[in-house]
Order: C-alpha cells, then sequence, then structure tokens
C-alpha cells in the first residue's frame, strides 16, 4: 500500500493536472509535467488513475460539488476545486473508505499550499458521505451528470445515433482495454501470444485485426517480451484496420498524411516492407519527434517531412502516390474513454472549423493520387458532420471519385459512404473509414 504522504502527493498531482486541463491544456501535456521525475512508481501511477479518472466523470462530480459548496471558489483556488472533484471520484466511484480518501486529500491541500483549504475539503467530502443517496438521486436527473458529458454533446450524440446514444455516452466513461499490434514482420500473432503466456501474461486475439492482441489486465508496454525490440505496439484495434483496407503492393509509393505519432505509419511499414516510398507528413514537430522514436523502436525507416498536408504546394515532388492514408484531424469524440479530457477542451464550435481542415486536406490531396490509386479517409470520430457528410460532399465535387464498399465487412455499421464504428463495439474505439479510389 501507498504511504501517507505519497498518497497525499499523488493527489496533489491529479489535481494539479486537471486544473490546467480546465485552463485549456490537454492531460497528455499536463500530467508528465505534474509528475517529473520526483515522484515514485506507486505515486505516478496513482496520480494517473485519479487524474483520468476524474477527468472521466468531471461533469458528475462537478455537479455534486456544486450542491455540496455553498459559494464557488475564485480562479486562484482552481487546484482546490479540482481537488474536491479528485475526492469526490474516490468516494463515489473507487468507493475508497471515507477515512483514507478524506484524509490523504484534505493533506493534499497542504502539498498544494493551501493549508486554509483543509477544513473546507474536510467539510465538503464529509458533507456527501453522510448524505450519498440524495445526491445520487439529484445525479439521475440531470443528463449532464448522469451521463458525464456537456450538454451540447449529448445532443450530438442523440441526433447523429438515435439507437445507440446512451450505449456510447456509457462507453465512454469506461477504461479501455490494452491492445497490442504485434509486428507481423518478426514472428505470428500466435507465436507472440504463447511468447506473453509463458510470462504469465494471458491474452486474446482481436475479432477483425489480424495482428490484435487484447490483454486481459493492463501494464505497463514497456515491460512486455519484445517490447523494445519491436515486437509489439500499444494500438487500439479499430485503428488496426486502417492499413489493410489499403491493400498494399510492393513498390508502391504512399504518403501517411497527418502521420504522428507513427502508429499507422509504423503498420504500413510492417506490412509491406518492400514499399518504394513512404512519405510521413505532420506540421507538429513535436509530434513527429514520438514518431522518430517509433520508428527507432521498431527498426523502421521512412521520408519524414514537417510540412502542412493542406499546402502540397510547399512539399511535393510532383510524383503521383498509389495510396494515401489521410488520418484527418477530429474532435476524438470516439476515442474520449482514452482521453477524457476532451469531454472538457471541445467546443461546439470546434467542430465547425475541423470539417473545413478535413475539406481542405481532402481537396489538397486528391490531385496528389495516381489514376486507379485509393485514399483512404478516417477519422477517431463519431459526429456525421466530419465522417458520412464529408465524404458525399466530397464525391458529389469529384468526379473522378468513387467510394469502394466493403459489404462484408464484419465490424462497424455501414453509413452510405463508409462504415463507422462506435466507441465500445467489440471492445474497439470509435472510428469512420471511407476508401477513395481515383477513376
Amino acid at each position: 500500500m501507498i504511504e501517507h504522504d505519497a498518497a497525499a502527493r499523488a493527489r496533489a498531482a491529479a489535481a494539479s493536472a486537471i486544473r490546467a486541463v480546465m485552463q485549456g491544456q490537454s492531460l497528455g501535456r499536463a500530467l508528465p509535467d505534474v509528475l517529473q521525475s520526483s515522484h515514485g512508481t506507486d505515486e505516478r501511477a496513482l496520480a494517473q488513475e485519479l487524474a483520468y479518472g476524474t477527468l472521466r466523470y468531471a461533469h458528475q462530480l462537478r455537479f455534486v460539488a456544486q450542491r455540496l459548496l455553498q459559494h464557488p471558489l475564485k480562479d486562484r483556488d482552481a487546484d482546490i476545486d479540482a481537488l474536491l472533484l479528485v475526492g469526490l471520484y474516490q468516494l463515489r466511484v473507487l468507493r475508497t473508505p471515507a477515512h483514507v480518501a478524506v484524509t490523504t486529500t484534505v493533506e493534499a491541500c497542504r502539498v498544494l499550499r493551501k493549508e486554509w483549504a483543509c477544513g473546507l475539503v474536510n467539510a465538503v467530502l464529509r458533507a456527501y458521505d453522510r448524505g450519498r443517496e440524495g445526491h445520487e438521486q439529484a445525479v439521475a436527473l440531470s443528463a449532464a451528470a448522469r451521463f458525464s458529458h456537456p450538454d451540447w454533446l449529448i445532443e450530438r450524440m442523440q441526433a447523429a445515433w438515435p439507437a445507440q446514444w446512451m450505449e456510447v455516452l456509457d462507453a465512454n466513461n469506461t477504461r479501455p482495454p490494452l491492445c497490442l499490434r504485434v509486428n507481423l514482420l518478426q514472428g505470428s500473432r500466435e507465436e507472440y501470444q504463447d511468447q506473453l503466456s509463458q510470462c504469465h501474461i494471458h491474452s486474446h486475439t482481436g475479432p477483425h485485426a489480424a495482428t490484435a492482441l487484447y490483454l486481459e489486465q493492463p501494464m505497463d508496454v514497456a515491460a512486455l517480451p519484445g517490447f523494445s525490440e519491436g515486437r509489439c505496439s500499444a494500438q487500439d484495434e479499430a485503428a488496426q484496420l486502417a492499413v489493410p483496407l489499403l491493400d498494399l503492393q510492393p513498390g508502391q509509393r504512399v504518403l501517411d498524411a497527418c502521420a504522428a505519432p507513427g502508429g499507422k505509419t509504423t503498420h504500413l511499414l510492417e506490412s509491406e516492407p518492400r514499399l518504394r516510398r513512404l512519405v510521413a507528413l505532420d506540421r507538429d514537430t513535436r509530434r513527429l519527434g514520438r514518431l522518430r522514436e517509433n520508428l527507432q523502436r521498431l527498426r523502421l525507416s521512412c521520408e519524414i517531412q514537417a510540412a502542412d498536408a493542406g499546402k502540397p504546394q510547399e512539399w511535393w515532388d510532383g510524383q503521383y502516390f498509389d495510396r494515401i492514408l489521410l488520418d484527418a484531424p477530429c474532435s476524438a469524440t470516439g476515442v474520449i474513454r482514452r482521453h477524457p479530457d476532451i469531454k472538457l477542451l471541445r467546443r461546439p464550435t470546434d467542430i465547425t472549423s475541423l470539417v473545413g481542415t478535413q475539406r481542405q486536406f481532402l481537396h489538397a490531396l486528391w490531385p496528389l493520387l495516381a489514376r486507379g490509386g485509393k485514399l483512404l479517409y478516417a477519422t477517431c470520430s463519431i459526429l456525421p458532420d466530419e465522417n458520412q457528410m464529408q465524404i458525399r460532399e466530397f464525391l458529389a465535387q469529384r468526379h473522378d471519385a468513387r467510394v469502394e464498399e466493403w459489404p462484408l465487412a464484419s465490424w462497424g455499421i455501414a453509413t452510405d459512404p463508409g462504415r463507422q464504428i462506435l466507441p465500445g463495439g467489440d471492445q474497439m474505439d470509435g472510428f469512420y473509414y471511407a476508401l477513395l479510389v481515383k477513376t
């Protein structure tokens, strides 16, 4: 069991990361900055659990906190505001014994150098513990609290998926499974599964991607056998479907637009090592650094360009591509269970902007595709504006494009055009795919 001081530090770290998210920073950037190297392994793991879990239920917890606070906290005390949510998460979701949750969360006030807040935090958490039943009844009467999503996103889901919207929202609040992509250049999936079994790591195969293995229990991927040598990578099964859809052949020229951090780039190279050329393109130089790290670990190489996919005049050499993978910037509403901060960071106005960027990229990259070539349009969104409606509009304007359908596909829902995977479907993240062929 983690010792008392470390437990308090972990709660303070989680609160600091959540405060950063509330101020507009992604959790993926905020949490590493907060933790740094001064925190032990157990402390870091607890802080991560508290930060991700609290954000997963943030709207629900905020609803309860507002019922308990007599006056809203000032902006300068956003860390205490976040710490209250961390405390409520422990009591409501983790079912941490009240004396442990309250004591360590109060102590976290001192770690944050906000001793004045100790009494407030103690009073609020104990008041919730005494009146749980009444607060839970109130939660059930509010859609935003019940589903722990912003109202605008609930309305979007209801309109887009009238038969499935409740299942989608509930799936967004679950912990995602750990899925591996086995590198078939180094051996079969069955061979690696046997290797895991010998290390007492239990797994089962994915039903749709020939490279997918699900671990029965989550663990640090760096501790997996052969991970540092490139035997496997962490990648959701839905994302692993992209490369097989492209039907790669030896000698082809391939563009991976919006490639960073490189999950699909490395899968392209593992799937067909005899490509004539693979260009991995992204305008985010920081994320390109992660792509280079992934290539190095997997002992793979390709051409990397830091450039804007929407401005090919600045980087294209004039030679056509046989395949283009456009993993377009999107709302990421299909991967909320992995990135719960999306529910706080995303705004309804973002969708219009993203749809415009997607449209720009589609029309900019299409002229780069050879006749008979294929462009796979992919998003991790489940909003029709970014998916089937985007492709319908593109097809209406481009008479040299047709959609290749997959009538026998065993995954997702046909959306005319393309196919949509909803979050949680066969354990997968939410993804959309449409394969366009140049006629």
